[in-house]
């Protein structure tokens, strides 16, 4: 399989700098790109399958479009690279910051040029300390490369990139509630519409994308739409980051085919479960997933087979669960972390959320009743999408929802037995 954004990340060795990123064919897509119109630039990763990679699952090329371009669209225009990787289990968008940030900074200047936005922002996790150190080397050395900074090339296009590091919040990873994050304002979302594509940061036409995202557009520049498309085993278009974390024998992160199975990956790179462990299911994209067990194990990963078995890939990096782990446990330790980040600006979500966690609390203590499991049923119907101002709270139902149809037992047995068995067989 051809590898792309990892292509230049070797394990044990230090990230290219500048000459080493151009020797490896680095900014040559850029040069392309500076000689292509923006609306043709568009056109072709909307062709290209490329789908946002933070989750969402849509089709960038088509986002891109919906920002106002011509003579009479605003002149201020922004993009931003969401780099603020909250999302439990999840460590893709850190793999390419720290390994190829000249891959990073490149995608971002081609984005840029093709929805003629001349301001970006890196909204980076706090806790990223070597991404942010690598990424200020790499904009500084772009920037005296002649790469960013007025008059690029002698494009007559300008661009400038700043660097934002989050104060922390999981809220401040949703692109409304980033955008206000950015202005100095409460981390909440924003009604839409209208969208960021038409009013965005500060009021202006923005588009916020995904770090994993970003890293793909050299790629389709140099090797167009088609080629791009034919690198997936599904319409969904070119490779994907995929993680496995839990008791598995090689837990890790590999650039795959969009579209590989699930049983490929948990099998052939995650080595399947270390020995004494049973599998039981996993989260797909991080913590606001729903289960997948045996039965979806020949789904292929990309962003719409899963729907049709009811389930979503997420940013495609799974937890797993395994026989020793109480699920109650589990859903009680990411129930606890969704409600400590709700934001509170929507009533379900901050009311809910809570009451969910304190559900599970009294459930591992032995003081679980016997309705319980109709309150947490009731509350993913309550917290469900459409309900919320934002996705927030219908992501942290979704593996609730999915561990009372697929672990009911387990839930029934802290009801009957007063405690939490797995700690009485386990511990």
């Amino acid at each position: 399989m051809e590898l792309l954004l990892t292509k230049n990340i070797k394990k044990g060795k230090p990230s290219l700098n500048l000459r080493e990123y151009e020797k490896a064919g680095g900014y040559q897509a850029l040069r392309k790109a500076l000689k292509i119109k923006p609306d043709t630039i568009i056109s072709d990763v909307e062709k290209s399958g490329l789908k946002g990679r933070g989750g969402a699952g849509f089709n960038t090329g088509k986002k891109w479009s919906f920002v106002p371009m011509g003579s009479d669209a605003p002149k201020e225009k922004y993009l931003i690279a969401n780099a603020d990787e909250m999302e439990p289990g999840t460590f893709k968008d850190r793999l390419l910051m720290e390994g190829d940030p000249h891959q990073f900074i490149e995608g971002m200047i081609i984005s840029a040029y093709a929805i003629q936005a001349t301001t970006a922002y890196i909204f980076l996790r706090w806790a990223y300390k070597t991404a942010a150190l690598k990424l200020r080397t790499a904009i500084s050395e772009a920037e005296e490369a002649g790469y960013l900074g007025k008059n690029i090339l002698k494009s007559g296009f300008s661009l400038t990139i700043h660097m934002h590091v989050s104060a922390g919040r999981y809220m401040c990873g949703e692109e409304t509630g980033l955008l206000n994050a950015l202005e100095g304002k409460r981390a909440i979302p924003r009604s839409k519409p209208p969208y960021p594509q038409v009013s965005g940061l500060f009021g202006k036409p923005t588009v916020v994308d995904n770090v994993e995202t970003l890293c793909n557009i050299p790629h389709i520049i140099n090797g167009g739409a088609e080629w791009y498309k034919s690198l997936s085993r599904t319409a969904d278009g070119g490779t994907k980051l995929y993680g496995v974390s839990g008791r598995v024998k090689n837990p890790g992160c590999w650039e795959l085919p969009m579209g590989i199975t699930l049983r490929e990956v948990f099998n052939d790179y995650a080595g399947g479960m270390k020995e004494g462990y049973t599998f039981r299911g996993l989260l797909p994209g991080g913590a606001s997933t729903f289960f997948m067990v045996d039965e979806h194990m020949d789904i292929n990963l990309d962003f719409t087979e899963p729907q049709k078995a009811g389930v979503r890939l997420g940013t495609g990096t799974m937890i797993v669960l395994d026989d020793k782990t109480c699920p109650v446990g589990f859903l009680h330790n990411l129930e606890k972390f969704f409600a400590q980040e709700s934001c509170g600006w929507c009533t379900p979500c901050r009311d809910g959320l809570p009451w969910v966690q304190r559900i599970l609390q009294a459930l591992e203590e032995g003081k679980g009743e016997n309705d319980d499991l109709d309150t947490l049923a009731f509350n993913t119907r309550y917290m469900a999408p459409g309900h919320t101002y934002c996705a927030l709270a219908p992501g942290a139902m979704q593996p609730l929802e999915s561990a009372l149809k697929y672990f009911r037992e387990d839930f029934m047995n802290h009801i009957t037995r007063k405690k939490c068995p797995w700690r009485e067989n386990h511990v």
